[in-house]
């Protein structure tokens, strides 16, 4: 085998893999948050479960994407793990239909028509409005351009006159049961040392058809690559959340349990995918001709995509039936990390390695900004708890009164520090997404959601710094403030929470059914009410009701009550795309 035809064989199967992943992404830029609705509406039960997952993985070619997606939402909470095992079940039989582009791709020359296709998308890439079309055609010609010329390459080698490699091959017994699992495990190492499944179908189909390698040993690699691609995932998902942890787990069961059972029916089932496809197992060169054999060997192509199918439908149909079963066991194998959330810093939903394509990525990071919006409305209720601890009217014990506040305002503290660390790690993640390849709607969110997490670190500062100022007059030794100032102080701070609230409805839903003028009414509702404070905090001042050290604290945590609904108004305005005031 010459070098060249090396370098051909390699660079066909990086055209395939690079067009694969080039029409996945620009199918999920062209519909991407429609298949993301669709999965979160059309899953009532496990059978439209498995339907919707296969549909969402055919329609962008991914199912790994698929997976990523139904994971954030049951990480959001819009998912059960069973309603996500039924979906990822789905994916599995989706994602077959790449085993049928590619036996359609290495059974025909195609090579002629990907031209046009080059021609027309990038008249499309330049025309704007239909960009993503244009990244569709070429992807879907790279990858046709990688099948013909895997095709053309696989002749060149002629592998079924290659004495040696026959040799190899011929060296296993094909009806050992042996063979099948040498086989079965390596096509699991192959599919993980290369990392995509589709180039290990595409070298299976190119031996295959050639003639070197028998059907059985064939259909086994198939099987094996089922099995690496969970275990790539499952990989990944060890840094990941329990629940991302839990769907991998369940798909890399859903896929051994498959192997294991076809293992002791497997002659049998291949040979009537074999009769389903047309194939016949027995005919040789010898007893056929030389024309009938190469016309019955041009079908194998066509049988490993059959039998792919077949395998993974067969198998959803089996374990439709125990999915809450699954579901028990992977969350009695994964039990959920035990983790003090106050010395928590890692990131929830954003995990490094698992995202695949940037569309999805925004998703991951929309929910985590979710999660850091809810933290701050936490900690602002933990400095409302510490005014109250403050007061002298708690009734508790001076020593344990001091202890409880000492205790709760190192809380805060570490909330402060989490905020920072939080702000930092998904303002990179953003950054590191932007570098991609992005439709406008994704870079105007990211552009919004960088502008959110700056404004929500802001929310955090100023509880932290209210939370300072409340200790510095706990500790000093400046008088308490009257029962009037306490009353107007938790006034202000409820109604702040109704602005946190308001906030974390929106981050939460959709901005559609969102009323933005209920957040304007109460952040104008803050703002009179500080007026009215500062106007009366001066003619208590002079009245003598109380001193004026003590009257600038009780304005120091009016003013930063209003500078924080000042923030929750920019995160509004920054999800919304709408100018408040």
């Amino acid at each position: 085998m010459s070098l060249l035809v090396v370098f051909k064989l390699l660079g066909s199967l990086a055209l395939l893999m690079f067009g694969m992943k080039t029409m996945s992404e620009a199918l999920q830029k062209m519909a991407g948050p429609q298949l993301r609705h669709v999965l979160g509406a059309m899953t009532t039960n496990r059978f439209t479960g498995v339907l919707t997952g296969m549909l969402v993985t055919a329609s962008v070619q991914s199912s790994t994407a698929t997976t990523v997606m139904t994971v954030s939402f049951v990480n959001a909470g819009l998912l059960t793990l069973a309603q996500a095992i039924s979906v990822i079940m789905g994916a599995n039989i989706g994602t077959t239909l790449t085993a049928w582009i590619m036996s359609a791709g290495m059974s025909f020359d195609i090579t002629n028509a990907v031209y046009p296709a080059f021609l027309v998308g990038i008249i499309l890439i330049y025309l704007k409005r239909y960009r993503y079309i244009g990244d569709f055609l070429f992807g879907l010609s790279f990858l046709l351009l990688g099948l013909g010329t895997l095709r053309i390459t696989g002749m060149e080698m002629h592998l079924g006159e290659n004495q040696t490699v026959l040799d190899f091959f011929t060296s296993f017994n094909p009806r050992s049961f042996s063979t099948t699992l040498i086989f079965l495990l390596l096509g699991g190492v192959l599919t993980f040392c290369v990392q995509s499944s589709a180039a290990v179908m595409a070298i299976t189909m190119i031996l295959c058809s050639s003639g070197a390698l028998p059907i059985y040993q064939g259909i086994a690699l198939v099987m094996g690559e089922n099995i690496g691609t969970t275990i790539t995932s499952n990989i990944v998902a060890l840094n990941a959340n329990t629940q991302a942890r839990r769907a991998a787990l369940s798909h890399m069961f859903f896929n051994f349990f498959g192997v294991f059972w076809i293992l002791f029916a497997f002659r049998p089932f291949v040979d009537s995918v074999c009769g389903f496809v047309g194939y016949d197992v027995e005919m040789t060169k010898e007893s056929a001709g030389i024309a009938a054999s190469l016309a019955n060997a041009g079908k194998l192509n066509f049988v490993l995509a059959a039998f792919h199918t077949c395998f993974n439908v067969a198998n959803t149909f089996i374990l439709i039936w125990f999915i809450p079963y699954i579901e028990k066991l992977v969350c009695l194998l994964i039990k959920p990390k035990k983790v003090d959330e106050e010395e928590d810093f890692r990131l929830h939903f954003i995990t490094s390695g698992i995202m695949k394509t940037p569309e999805l990525s925004v998703l991951e990071a929309q929910k985590e900004i979710q999660a850091f919006s809810c933290r701050m409305q936490r900690m602002f209720t933990m400095v409302h708890e510490l005014l109250i601890l403050s007061s002298t009217s708690t009734g508790k014990k001076k020593s344990d009164q001091e202890t409880e506040f000492n205790k709760l305002f190192s809380r805060i503290e570490k909330y402060e520090n989490i905020s920072d660390n939080l702000e930092l790690e998904i303002a990179n993640y953003l950054d590191q997404v932007s570098d991609a390849h992005l439709s406008d709607d994704t870079k105007a969110k990211i552009r919004a959601m960088l502008r959110e997490i700056s404004e929500l670190e802001s929310i955090g500062d100023s509880c932290y710094n209210m939370a300072r100022t409340i200790s510095r007059k706990y500790q000093g030794k400046e008088e308490h403030f009257t029962e009037g100032q306490y009353k107007h102080l938790h006034e202000m701070m409820n109604l702040t929470d109704q602005s946190l609230t308001q906030m974390n409805q929106l981050l939460s839903g959709r901005k559609d059914y969102f009323d933005v003028h209920r957040c304007y009414n109460i952040e104008k509702e803050i703002n009179n009410y500080r007026d009215q404070l500062k106007s009366q905090n001066i003619l208590d001042i002079n009245n003598h009701a109380y001193t004026y050290a003590v009257g600038t604290i009780y304005m120091d945590l009016i003013n930063a009550c209003e500078k924080l609904g000042d923030y929750v108004v920019n995160v509004v305005e920054a999800r919304t795309g709408t100018k408040m005031r």
